[in-house]
């Protein structure tokens, strides 16, 4: 379709259908709508019936229904393959008649009959449908070509030929891919179908033989035509028989060889001495060797020169050395370098074999391919048993074979050049080590008898002497001494991190933090101090299981998210007369999912065999089954069996003669309170009030209990629900829900939520979950190459910045001579003026007339005079100053403005990072990911990481609380793990007592302390931000899962520890209530009304309102659909009344209930 320039519809090549009625999907063609196809089929099927209207006759009658068929099959809207057989079954009646129609039935046979091959799709009945069908086109072509007779009308068509051709090729076609083709090939081909191949050059995974061959081919070429021509016979040369066995290690060696080097011929740029970069090609090359002094220090380094002819313009040659050379970047890198390795090289399937360059590369630059005779395979492998056949060998009877026999460091030759050079002291220290082991052995009763002989290992061999014994540089040892005390070879230290179990255990007596346990029972086997909460162990994996799942896909169900501590209270909360708005629309929004408003329902259940119900005028049926073991009813033949009868007479089992079988007898009426009005039918009338959505629990219960696997928990609870010693109403489904046992409501909603899961719509969800988590991480991936970008931009306005800075700094600030000199006349000669005014105000104060304050008025003035003076001067400087340099300050300051530009697009971009990072975690809500297990697979759980907001939904009823779960929840290990690793076999446990001194259960008792877990039924939590610090302390990042794990406990510390903070000061509020409310709440009753006193009351969990289903739906879950007037106000939702099961508002001194 592309060659062809057709346009392809993206969304149908992804979509696969399932070959139902309108589910039809088309990349190129174009969509028929039905119509289009039924008046083409009608079209066509008319112009046959008119010809049969007019001449009605066997044959016409015949041919008109092979037609009509025809016609069908080509331009139906929905076809199936088997609808061939309307055509070939009455085509096969008018081939006898006449040779000519025979010439088209044989094409026709033979491609029907293969055309239903899939219909018998398992590899057992291929073999039969293939014999088959190969046997009855040859018998029944052959039989009808001899039946059929020659028409009298010849019949001269070129296509009769190609269909005789056809026939001769299919039938040897189909046996061959149906027999011949598997015996030949096996499954050679479907193994190269499978995508599990790579492509060498890229690395590629995950694709096909034939498309790994095809990536190898193009890669090949791309690497040919991209990395230089120069460099190419120097890099094989030096990996030739190269025993690097990663190729990753061999790639980092040739590349850092090579980076500085260069070959003549190669395209390099070259740095002049004014700084240009200039193009230029390698002309010649000069290698100089290191050169070192008689010492054997070194004197000068290695280096070569090359001879660079420069590109255009000068075109000059210029004498440079490698630091002055660089290649283009994307010439000469790891990826590159690693791809045409990849494919120049091969190397033989065993251990230690060389890198060989490919036949046909060694030939085009003549690398000879001998392998040489020590890197060949039996050369290393003889040599591999001759080191063997040494370690194991004992020490002989000599000094000598002693001495050789004990490890020692590997031989290191020295550098080229350079002479070994070793010390007295070194010298004497091996030897006295040396003897100090053999000393110990004799001690040890190990030592052998031997003759006096002299062995040293070549590199501590004396330069300039050749004495056969050197012994008496040191103090002889004497017989009756202790062991030295010298340390033993041991093993290296082990490369952190290792497995937790493996990590030896610190004997400090520090265990771990004590857990909290949320149930009355402990895995220890006693009940906890605190309030008894009703809640067994086995219910709280299974509880948090259902809030989580309702939080994370509060979305799909239309709910208010709320925290863990209301939901628990809400599934513990009963009353007759007020009903608990969390719990019941959690129930109905469950329910609503499994059933849409057109009444499907939406996951699949187990068949439930409907009652039966044959009424006649005067008989009935006599048998009427439910899909539950319920007893044989006998019905009084005078009446006639229908559901209510066969109610009735259930009801009252004593009327009986004689009781059902044991294994007969029901356990509950849940079959009987769903025979009038299904389940399915509540939930599509949306019927929950007054017990509707109790009675819904119970019909699906009862229907999910014909899974074997899921009967005995259902069946468990419908025996409280619809017992038996009571009517089969919604009445009794209602009041038994309010008594029902907190564990078993627990089951109960898991069950529905883990159908609720299965449904299409949360597939839907999923997938557009996941759809949009792509859509973050391209947005988070473009806006953080927005920041680097704009980092690079910044850098370089920097150093801009750095450049101008000290022709724009401030000046330092200097007394100003002036204002000193205004100061000092100030002080000195105004004084003396002041003194001389003094004496003369003095004479004419004796003469009679004088001013007041004339002194100080002349020195204000004088100080004025000399102020405007000293500032008009400072201006005339400063303006100057300006003037001199405002053409650099202008261009300073507008670069500041543009780092400042910078660092707000900057900060733009962290913010949209940051927001991005909080959408991907709370989009992702495919599955609860865990924080980390330790070193005895304990799984640490905290719920909010991902798929809901740390405090919920900021608009709705959970605001105020400022958390969801607020806690770290631990889960013990499961069954595998233990028996795999905690409990070991017998072999595996003694060493490990052997390594760690203990058993790994004694090591989990004592590291774990008193609150242990045992297996993965079991939870236990931390709430508190101390506990929490000392449980990071606990783990031990030497192991690799508690390495994980405190890291991830490091990174979110901080919100952890301001949740748990909310979530304690929340509930300690909610404490204080409830002892105010027991105080203070009152309750009078009347014949009419019951008031309560809301703000009184002790149970928060009242306070939640759904607002999310107000909003979308214009109404609560359980309530019925109906039209709005007007959007109703937030402010009025919130002080909505709560309403008994009448639904009657209950009031009583007050208008709020609870908080909000």
């Amino acid at each position: 379709a592309p060659y062809l320039r057709l346009s392809v519809d993206e969304t149908a090549v992804q979509s696969v259908t399932r070959g139902l009625v309108g589910d039809t999907s088309f990349a190129v063609l174009p969509n028929i709508p039905p119509r289009v196809t039924f008046v083409l089929t009608l079209f066509f099927q008319t112009i046959c019936l008119v010809r049969l209207f007019f001449r009605p006759t066997w044959e016409t009658f015949v041919g008109a229904v092979t037609l009509c068929g025809y016609a069908s099959f080509l331009f139906g809207w929905h076809v199936h393959e088997k609808a061939i057989l309307l055509i070939i079954i009455p085509f096969s009646l008018l081939a006898l008649k006449d040779r000519r129609y025979l010439g088209a039935f044989r094409p026709l046979a033979v491609a029907g009959h293969v055309s239903l091959f899939p219909l018998l799709f398992t590899a057992q009945e291929f073999p039969i449908k293939s014999v088959y069908t190969i046997f009855w086109l040859v018998l029944f072509l052959l039989t009808f070509d001899q039946l059929a007779p020659a028409s009298t009308q010849p019949r001269v068509f070129l296509l009769d030929r190609f269909s005789l051709a056809y026939i001769a090729i299919a039938i040897p076609l189909i046996a061959y891919c149906s027999l011949v083709h598997a015996l030949i090939f096996g499954q050679k081909r479907d193994f190269y179908k499978q995508k599990k191949f790579t492509c060498t050059i890229t690395g590629h995974s995950g694709l096909s033989f034939f498309d790994a061959l095809d990536s190898e081919m193009e890669g090949s070429r791309e690497v040919n035509s991209l990395f230089p021509d120069a460099l190419r016979e120097p890099v094989l040369r030096k990996v030739q028989f190269s025993t690097i066995s990663r190729i990753d290690e061999l790639v980092n060696h040739v590349f850092e060889e090579f980076k500085h080097d260069f070959f003549p011929g190669e395209q390099v740029t070259a740095l002049v001495g004014d700084g240009q970069k200039l193009e230029g090609t390698v002309r010649e090359k000069a290698k100089f060797p290191e050169l070192r002094r008689p010492d054997g220090s070194l004197q000068r380094k290695a280096f070569a020169r090359y001879f660079v002819k420069l590109a255009e313009p000068s075109c000059d040659e210029a004498l440079l050395d490698g630091v002055h050379l660089i290649r283009e970047r994307k010439v000469f890198t790891k990826q590159m370098l690693r791809s045409f390795l990849k494919n120049t090289l091969i190397r033989e399937a065993w251990s230690g074999a060389p890198w060989i360059v490919k036949e046909r590369v060694a030939k085009d630059y003549r690398i000879p391919t001998e392998v040489p005779s020590e890197l060949q395979y039996g050369a290393r492998s003889a040599a591999t048993k001759e080191r063997v056949a040494t370690k194991h060998a004992g020490a002989g009877d000599t000094f000598f074979d002693y001495l050789a026999s004990q490890p020692r460091l590997p031989e290191l030759k020295p550098a080229k050049g350079q002479k070994t050079k070793i010390s007295l002291q070194e010298v004497a220290k091996f030897r006295q080590e040396k003897v100090l082991q053999y000393d110990q052995a004799l001690a040890n009763g190990q030592g052998p008898t031997f003759a006096a002989s002299h062995f040293m290992p070549p590199q501590f061999q004396m330069p300039y002497a050749n004495h056969l014994h050197q012994f008496s540089t040191f103090q002889p040892v004497a017989t009756t001494m202790n062991p030295p005390r010298h340390a033993a070879q041991v093993a290296p230290p082990p490369k952190y991190p290792i497995d937790d179990l493996d990590v030896p255990p610190r004997a400090n007596g520090v265990h771990r933090p004590d857990l909290k346990f949320f149930s009355d029972d402990t895995p220890s086997g006693t009940r906890r101090t605190q309030t008894s909460n009703g809640i067994q162990m086995k219910s709280v994996g299974l509880l948090l299981e259902v809030w989580n799942t309702l939080n994370v896909h509060a979305e799909i169900f239309k709910l208010d998210s709320f925290t863990f501590d209301d939901f628990v209270e809400a599934m513990q909360f009963s009353s007759n007369e007020i009903e608990c708005e969390l719990l019941v629309e959690a129930h109905c929004a469950v329910l609503k999912l499994l059933v849409n408003e057109e009444g499907q329902v939406q996951v699949a259940l187990p068949a439930m065999f409907e009652v039966d119900e044959e009424e006649d005028d005067g008989t009935s049926a006599d048998d009427s089954t439910l899909s539950t073991p319920i007893p044989d009813v006998k019905v009084r033949a005078s009446g006639r069996t229908t559901r209510s009868s066969l109610a009735k007479s259930e009801i009252v089992p004593a009327e009986e003669p004689t009781p059902a079988p044991e294994h007969q007898q029901k356990a509950h009426r849940a079959a009987e309170m769903i025979i009038d009005y299904g389940w399915v039918e509540r939930i599509k009338a949306r019927d929950f009030q007054d017990g509707g959505w109790q009675a819904v629990m119970v019909g699906l219960l009862y229907q999910v209990s014909l899974n074997n696997r899921q009967k005995e928990k259902c069946e468990q609870i419908l025996a409280k629900l619809a017992p038996i010693n009571m009517e089969a109403t919604q009445e009794t489904a209602r009041q038994q829900y309010i008594h029902l046992d907190v564990n078993l409501r627990i089951v109960a909603l898991e069950v529905v939520c883990m159908l609720a899961v299965q449904t299409k719509t949360m597939r839907d969800y999923l997938m557009q979950s996941s759809e949009d988590m792509t859509e973050h991480r391209n947005a988070r991936t473009d806006w953080q190459r927005k920041k680097k970008a704009f980092v690079e931009e910044l850098r370089e306005l920097d150093d801009q910045r750095k450049i101008l800075l000290p022709d724009n700094m401030p000046a330092s600030p200097v007394p100003d001579v002036a204002e000193v000199a205004d100061v000092s006349m100030y002080t000195v000669e105004d004084t003396e003026d002041a003194g001389g005014a003094t004496d003369d105000a003095e004479d004419d104060a004796l003469s009679g007339r004088s001013l007041r304050r004339g002194t100080d008025r002349a020195l204000d003035r004088k100080r004025k005079r000399d102020q405007d003076s000293v500032r008009k001067e400072k201006e005339r400087k400063e303006k100057a100053e300006a003037a001199k340099a405002s053409k650099q300050s202008a261009q300073f300051k507008k670069l500041l403005k543009d780092i400042e530009k910078k660092k707000d697009a900057i900060k733009e971009c962290e913010d949209k990072i940051s927001e991005l990072n909080i959408d991907l975690r709370e989009t992702d809500c495919h599955r609860t990911r865990v924080l980390g297990r330790d070193r005895f697979f304990n799984r640490y759980y905290w719920f909010e990481r991902n798929g809901m907001p740390f405090a919920g939904v900021p608009s709705g009823s959970n605001m105020e609380n400022e958390y969801a779960n607020g806690r770290i929840w631990v889960q013990g290990p499961d069954d595998l793990e233990r028996e795999g690793f905690l409990d070991l076999s017998d072999a595996a446990m003694n060493e490990y007592i052997e390594r760690h001194g203990m058993t790994p259960q004694k090591r989990e008792k004592v590291e774990e302390g008193p609150t242990r877990l045992y297996d993965a039924g079991q939870w236990g939590y931390y709430d508190d931000p101390d506990t929490l610090d000392v449980l990071i302390g606990w783990l031990d990042d030497r192991g690799k899962r508690e390495k994980d794990l405190r890291k991830e406990l490091q990174n979110w510390r901080e919100t952890i520890v301001e949740l748990m903070h909310k979530m304690t000061a929340q509930l300690a509020e909610k404490e204080e209530k409830k002892a105010e409310g027991e105080e203070q709440a009152t309750r009078v009753s009347t014949r009419h009304k019951t008031y309560i006193n809301l703000d009184a009351t002790k149970h928060s969990c009242l306070a939640y309102r759904n607002m999310t289903a107000i909003e979308q739906l214009g109404h609560l879950h359980s309530e019925q659909p109906r039209p709005r007037p007007k959007k109703a106000t937030k402010k009025a939702l919130e002080s909505k009344i709560p309403t008994g099961k009448a639904g009657k508002p209950l009031t009583r001194q007050g208008t709020r209930y609870g908080r909000h």
